[in-house]
């Protein structure tokens, strides 16, 4: 099936205007590399407002020029109504994210199956596997797991954390399914935000034990939903100053 959708700029005109919907063309591109890992949030951002400055092809193809070219699967499955399915459901939550979870589960072996953190502390963040059970302890420290971005070994997922003297903060997004269910003496276990656990979602249990420390657990949007908001506030501010140098 050939895709309708259009790609951004191939006219060797360097010096040809670009138009709003090429400007945003490759914006979509951008954001596309950034979901997929290609570009770090730094670089994300340059380019994105580079784009939306843009006034030529010549200031626009360098921008998309180390990206996977036009006419590839993933550019084909974003272009299909047959996508959305691929890219899984739309967020209950409300959020307006995107579920990606079929893609996420039993897919790679784990990164990371423990963590342990003596005065100091540990990180799990961004793009990492987790194991089927994994296990942080930690003594007079502190530790950070993010699942938000992380993929995972299995479907039914068990984080066990001890703490003494110390804790653990767990954040997942509102469509993941969380059960809570540690003990503490003197400290204990709690969670933050409201849930509403998508078709297809890992089921993470997280229990274990703290002494005279804590486990919390806060449910947050992915850093992609906040880079989209981001990045549509930005647009809307770039095409009102665009519009009033119009008027001018």
């Amino acid at each position: 099936m050939t895709s309708d959708r259009p790609h951004p700029p191939t006219n060797p005109r360097t010096d040809t205007r670009a138009s709003d919907a090429e400007r945003e063309r490759v914006a979509e591109r951008l954001r596309e590399a950034m979901a997929e890992g290609r570009l770090d949030m730094e670089e994300f951002d340059q380019r994105l407002e580079a784009a939306y400055t843009a006034r030529t092809h010549g200031e626009l193809a360098p921008l998309v020029r180390d990206l996977p070219a036009p006419g590839t699967t993933t550019d084909v499955a974003l272009a299909t109504d047959s996508s959305v399915a691929g890219r899984g459901a739309r967020d209950s939550s409300g959020t307006g994210e995107v579920s990606s979870w079929q893609s996420r589960i039993g897919r790679e072996p784990a990164t990371s199956k423990g963590a342990f953190a003596f005065w100091g502390g540990f990180r799990r963040k961004g793009t990492w596997t987790v194991g089927r059970k994994f296990t942080a302890v930690v003594l007079q420290a502190g530790g950070e797991i993010d699942l938000r971005e992380a993929r995972f070994e299995d479907r039914d997922v068990v984080i066990r954390c001890v703490t003494i003297m110390g804790g653990v903060h767990v954040t997942v997004p509102p469509d993941m399914d969380v059960q809570v269910r540690g003990f503490g003496l003197m400290g204990g276990f709690g969670e933050v935000g409201e849930s509403a656990a998508s078709p297809g979602s890992p089921r993470v249990i997280v229990t274990g034990f703290a002494l005279m420390g804590g486990v919390g657990v806060e449910r947050k949007v992915r850093e992609s939903e906040k880079r989209r908001l981001k990045e549509e506030r930005k647009r809307q501010k770039l095409e009102k100053k665009s519009e009033r140098k119009e008027l001018d």
